[in-house]
Parts: structure tokens; sequence; C-alpha cells
């Protein structure tokens, strides 16, 4: 059964800019004392006395529609997310498959595509051999070189993605990411990803992104 969280949590992270505080002394001749006579002959200096003034920063307006500062949409079988604190923004794409009991079998998250390159996180159960890595293809189609189970945390089993201008026209096309793991044991362990609605969340990502 696969479900829709608001956010998968392994790699979104947010950036805080706090606003900062500027004193600003008085200009011109506050500084600059000026000498003047009383009626006994003593010579006083007539000092303006100087001001300090507290300016905060200006804060930066979310980009985010209707200046929200959070933002979760679905698209088909994926997941949209932004968040936005300051002027620090980051949105992704997901996509969550749990079992009946909710505990999770897999999770991908893709971040906003940087040129033609979009890189990622996917998560694998416990279970699965390190040494073997994973093998991707779309639909019947491999996607190259196998990937290296980078490690193993609580959430699950790590893997790095980076899908090339290629291979991101075939996910765009296909209907199926399909993943090809090995359990500890030397079984087959097959896990795959609905690429309905992909396309549309990874464009929708890189407008929410400018």
């Amino acid at each position: 059964m696969r479900t829709h969280p608001k956010i998968i949590g392994v790699t979104l992270a947010t950036a805080v800019m706090g606003a900062g505080l500027a004193f600003y002394a008085g200009a011109g001749d506050a500084a600059t004392p000026s000498s003047v006579q009383d009626g006994e002959g003593i010579r006083k200096a007539d000092r303006r006395p100087q001001t300090l003034e507290l300016a905060q920063a200006p804060q930066p307006t979310s980009t985010l529609p209707g200046g929200a500062t959070s933002l979760n949409e679905t698209y088909r079988d994926w997941q949209v997310a932004c968040v936005q604190q300051g002027a620090a923004k980051r949105c992704a794409l997901s996509q969550s498959q749990s079992q009946q009991n909710g505990q999770r079998v897999l999770a991908v998250e893709l971040n906003a595509p940087a040129g033609n390159t979009v890189t990622g996180t996917l998560v694998l159960p416990f279970g699965v051999a390190l040494d073997a890595g994973v093998a991707l293809q779309v639909d019947d189609k491999p996607t190259g070189q196998p990937l290296r189970i980078r490690t193993c945390l609580p959430v699950g089993c790590i893997v790095n993605l980076s899908f090339d201008l290629p291979t991101l026209l075939a996910l765009r096309a296909g209907s199926t990411l399909k993943i090809k793991a090995t359990a500890d044991g030397g079984a087959e362990a097959p896990f795959s990803i609905s690429l309905q609605g992909f396309a549309t969340a990874l464009d929708r990502v890189g407008v929410l992104s400018r």
C-alpha cells in the first residue's frame, strides 16, 4: 500500500537566516565640539549628544504562493513539499511506500533540478546486501551502472541518486522505476516506484524553487 506523507524527512532540511541588528551613530557635526564663553569668562564645550538608533534588517518575504512558509501538493503518486524560513527555501518531490502495519518499505526524495541533473536519496529497508548495491531501470531499460548502498541508518539503507538528462527523459516517459537489490541471504529483493505524476511534480518543484 502506498502512502503520501507530507515529507519524508530523510534529506529535506531548512536553513535559518536570522535578521541582524545594526547600530547607527549620528553624523555631521554631532561629534564636533563648539566652544562658547559664559558670563564669567569660563570657556565650556557645547557638545550635541550622540544618538544611537536600533535598526532591524528587513525580513525577506516568502516567494511561495500566497506568502506561505510551507507547501504540500500531490501529483498522482508523488508529493511536492517546500519549506521557507527567512531567505532560505528548499523544495523536493518524494514518494513513500508502506505496509498495512505502517512500516515503511522504501522512500525516495529528489531535489529540484540543477541544470540537466536531479540528485536525491533512495531509502531501502534493512536486510539488503550492502556489497551487492542496487540496479535501477525504467520499465525494462537499465539506467546505468549499479549504485552503491552508502550506509544504513535508523531510517533505512541509503542510496545516493543522480539522474542525468537521458535518464530524466526516460523517467518522464516511463511508468515504473524498478529497483533490483539483493537480500542478505542472496535472494533477489525487487522494488518498484510508480512514475505516475513524476513529470508534473518535477516541473512544479523546478518552478517553486526559483
